[in-house]
Formats: structure tokens, C-alpha cells, sequence
């Protein structure tokens, strides 16, 4: 087996938002890592999941078949960047929530306090809903490995404020599971160019 890493995927860090083609309307590339086994290239893609929405309804890989979907890490009693966050998902869903190839998943890292009924509230204080827009929770190990899938960050800090480490990125999800693009979700710039890539992407299908 031959891995190749993709040096780029560490520049949004620097940058604000994933390095795509300067032709927007040129497909967005695959992130992460790529293997090669026996000639054929395989992509990273996202795990199976099974998680719980503000609903109680169980929400996996099924729920987003033949669509696009948009993701993000938060906790509802988060002091520092979640408000921020969610401002710019609000506005990635004012500007596609009549697209039906979109959807946007939210998990929460604090599963202990973030209940369903929690979640429910949350969602219609924010003015949003199903199917447009999915609160979710579940196993917490579970949430927390799956960040990684998405390149985010979610655990557990007790140094951190609000006692989670998590990252503000906003991540573009493909319908074959491939990460296509992501941003920092405090920074309505570098929104402004994942809007761009979600409508390049949406041109695939």
C-alpha cells in the first residue's frame, strides 16, 4: 500500500478556509488522505455514524443520501466561539435552505447536559428546523472520533473554557463522504468563500 498525505490540508489553519481551484466553477478537490492499492486511488471519507436529533429521530449516513451536507462541533452553554459559529451557520442556512441537495448537521460535545429537549429549544430559539437543519447527540466517544473524520477538534478540557476543546470549522461533505471543503466558522470572510465552494460543489450533482 502507497499513503500519500496532501500538504495543503494544514493551510486553512493558516489561511481561514481551504486553498481550492482558482476556476470557481472547476470541481473542489477531495481533502485528506489518499491511498493507493493496486492502482486504484482511494479517498478518505467519513466513518458510519448513528447519532440522535433534537426529534429523537436516529440520524447516519442513510438520512443524507444523495445530498450534501454541512457540519460543525458546538455545546449550548459555550462561552467563546459557538455564538460566533452558529451566526455563520445561520447564515449558510438562510442562503441554501430552499436547496434540497443540502443539509446541515450540528453535533453537540457536551452530551451529558445537551439533551434532546435541550437541543429541540435550541434549534427553535435559532428559528430553524427539520429536515434543513439537524442538532444531534449521541455516544460521546463516538462524537468525539467522528470529529476527526471531519478534520475538527472535539474532547473534553478541563483548562479549556466551558470545559471542551473544539474547533470553529465548518466542514462540506460530499454525497459519497469525502470532505470537499471547510472554514473558520468565526470568520464571515472566509464563510463568505465556503458559500462560494458549497454552491461549486452542489454544481457536481
Amino acid at each position: 500500500m502507497m499513503r500519500k498525505w496532501l500538504f495543503w490540508l494544514i493551510l486553512p489553519i493558516l489561511a481561514g478556509c481551504q486553498l481550492g481551484a482558482p476556476d470557481q466553477n472547476a470541481p473542489l478537490p477531495i481533502l485528506g488522505e489518499i491511498d493507493v492499492v493496486n492502482g486504484d486511488t482511494i479517498f478518505h471519507s467519513i466513518r458510519d455514524f448513528s447519532f440522535v436529533n433534537q426529534d429523537s429521530q436516529i440520524v447516519n449516513n442513510q438520512t443524507f443520501a444523495g445530498k450534501a451536507y454541512v457540519v460543525d462541533f458546538f455545546f449550548i452553554s459555550c462561552p467563546t466561539i459557538c455564538p460566533k459559529v452558529k451566526k455563520q451557520m445561520l447564515r449558510v442556512y438562510d442562503r441554501f435552505k430552499n436547496e434540497e441537495k443540502l443539509v446541515l448537521l450540528s453535533h453537540t460535545i457536551d452530551t451529558k447536559h445537551d439533551t434532546i429537549p435541550r437541543l429541540k429549544k435550541f434549534a427553535k430559539d435559532l428559528g430553524v428546523g427539520l429536515p434543513q437543519w439537524q442538532f444531534v447527540t449521541g455516544v460521546q466517544d463516538s462524537i468525539y472520533s467522528i470529529a476527526n473524520d471531519y478534520f475538527s477538534i472535539a474532547q473534553e478540557d478541563p483548562n479549556a473554557p466551558g470545559g471542551f476543546d473544539h474547533s470553529g470549522r465548518l466542514i462540506l461533505v460530499d454525497p459519497k463522504r469525502h470532505v470537499r471543503a471547510f472554514c473558520d466558522g468565526t470568520d464571515p470572510k472566509s464563510v463568505d468563500q465556503f458559500m462560494k465552494d458549497v454552491e461549486r460543489l452542489l454544481k457536481e450533482f
